[in-house]
């Protein structure tokens, strides 16, 4: 599929397989991890650096000077890392790719990963909250009419989440000490970054 001058680029994907190939030698490209640090500590991709999502974001014209043109980005399944390669597209680094599927799929794909203490992905703590919180206004409702609209509204923003390829729920959990866990610290990741070149 290709791109008019109107429309959305296309998405460069670069499936599981190709990239152990490409990092099998060990000259392989930057492998930036865009999870939160949380869920970096529990599994990564070897050789990765963890560069949150909100801090690609926040510092992309200071990164963009550190990274070259041969990098993957890769988040749990994809979505997030769409986001940063947009983000850095932005900030002006072309020919970003991303892993197909993320984390999820290398780990399918029998990929090695360097583990750490288990611990819940955002998706499944985003459908515990979002379900929990249908289900006790569902009840609370047969004792206060109209609570059940607070299920209505997850269940709208949810849908809202799909459509957009975002989620406002997933933001808000990844900022609870749970899932950040140690601040990413940026001087760290740009040395390691330089160090790489």
């Amino acid at each position: 599929m290709t791109a008019d001058a109107t429309g959305p680029r296309p998405t460069p994907q670069l499936d599981p397989a190709a990239l152990c190939d490409l990092t099998e030698n060990g000259d392989g490209p930057r492998l930036l991890d865009v999870r939160t640090p949380g869920e970096f500590r529990t599994a990564h991709i070897p050789g990765s650096y963890n560069v949150p999502l909100d801090t690609v974001r926040e510092h992309r014209a200071e990164l963009l000077h550190h990274l070259d043109e041969d990098v993957v980005l890769i988040c749990r399944s994809g979505g997030r890392a769409a986001q940063a390669e947009q983000a850095l597209a932005e900030a002006g680094l072309p020919n970003l790719r991303i892993l197909e599927g993320g984390v999820l799929a290398w780990e399918t794909a029998g990929g090695p990963l360097n583990r750490g203490q288990a611990r819940w992905d955002l998706e499944r703590q985003v459908r515990l909250v979002a379900g929990g919180i249908v289900l006790l206004s569902g009840l609370a409702s047969l004792l206060v009419p109209g609570l059940y609209l607070i299920g209505t509204a997850v269940g709208a923003g949810l849908s809202v989440a799909a459509l957009t390829n975002t989620c406002a729920m997933g933001i808000l959990l990844s900022k609870l000490p749970y899932n950040r866990g140690p601040r990413t610290d940026l001087k760290s990741v740009i040395g390691a970054l330089g160090a790489h070149s």
